[in-house]
């Protein structure tokens, strides 16, 4: 079995939706810009190796539907790199680089590009027509729940109290001012 490494990496600031900077763009503008980034400080990358292009989304619609990995990797790497787009909802991005590794390791491939897009200021949160199946929704009313109730669950299930949460919550905003203050570099955050 082969080994897989991530051997770099890039990613965008979050900002709050409707609100944010990234308010007016569009999911894909935002992702080939994070890519070519990647690529840029990763110059002893072939592209050319690159097997595929795997982009998470939540909600493949509107502007981020169409084959969202697929007009990534078009723009970003080239048109002979495959991309393709995986729906896990808010587990997308993370699961690209499970599949991405899998695929390393049975030999299907060596070089990916992995990672996830969304816009909540782009896209509705429930999406633009959510319709559940009626019979699924009736034998199994949990089968769709949002992340604020699955939040509770891991708070249940991990004995993490809301004061827990309420001193963590902040922390990465704290370290990434700190880092500011000394003029430490974010390579990694275009």
């Amino acid at each position: 079995m082969n080994d897989a490494f991530i051997v770099s990496f890039c990613r965008s600031a979050v900002t709050k939706a409707k609100k944010g900077g990234f308010r007016f763009t569009r999911s894909d503008d935002l992702a080939v810009n994070i890519i070519k980034a990647l690529l840029a400080k990763t110059p002893q990358l072939d592209t050319s190796l690159i097997d595929d292009v795997i982009v998470g989304c939540a909600n493949p619609e509107g502007e981020q539907g169409l084959q969202i990995g697929r007009q990534i990797a078009l723009r970003a790497v080239g048109q002979s790199t495959p991309g393709v787009t995986v729906n896990r909802y808010c587990a997308s991005g993370l699961e690209t680089i499970a599949i991405a590794t899998a695929k390393i390791r049975s030999g299907m491939g060596e070089c990916y590009v992995a990672g996830g897009v969304e816009s909540m200021s782009q896209i509705p949160m429930e999406g633009y027509k959510l319709a559940p199946n009626y019979m699924v929704a009736s034998e199994h009313p949990d089968y769709i729940i949002g992340m604020g109730l699955t939040a509770e669950a891991v708070a249940k299930k991990y004995n993490a109290s809301r004061e827990d949460q309420a001193l963590f919550a902040p922390l990465s905003n704290k370290i990434a001012s700190k880092a500011k203050q000394n003029n430490i570099s974010d390579d990694d955050n275009v």
